[in-house]
């Protein structure tokens, strides 16, 4: 699996931001439908904190964070991390995975990412 994952920015306190992931699969490899996206946040000193993630077959998604909101599009490939009311605790680099498990909230159940996107937020 092939994760580009883009849209950050530098953006103020309160603003929204939407991020995109776009996947894809080497030929004679499993569809994006065997597998879960996940997206994780790392701040600077501290370690890879989960954001959300959505099963591609079915749609089922988890996202703990009630500002933002994961979906993805099917047709496009492509999934999205819709971020409100944005807080200067949020900077961070967003990187999105992807897993053969469903839902996980732990890294080490991912083994593809994308090169991560830079999101500061100012006060």
């Amino acid at each position: 699996v092939q994760l580009q994952a883009s849209g950050g920015g530098l953006v103020q306190a309160g603003d929204s931001l939407r991020l995109s992931c776009a996947a894809s699969v080497r030929a004679f490899s499993p569809t994006l439908s065997s597998y879960s996206l996940g997206w994780f946040r790392q701040a600077p000193g501290k370690e890879r904190e989960y954001v959300a993630s959505i099963r591609w077959s079915t749609g089922a998604r988890d996202s703990p964070m009630g500002r933002f909101t994961i979906s993805i599009d099917n047709a496009r490939k492509i999934v999205y991390l819709q971020m409100n009311n944005l807080k200067p605790e949020d900077t961070a680099v967003y990187y999105c995975a992807a897993t053969r498990r469903t839902l996980s909230t732990s890294t080490s159940d991912y083994d593809y990412w994308g090169q991560g996107t830079q999101v500061t937020v100012s006060s």
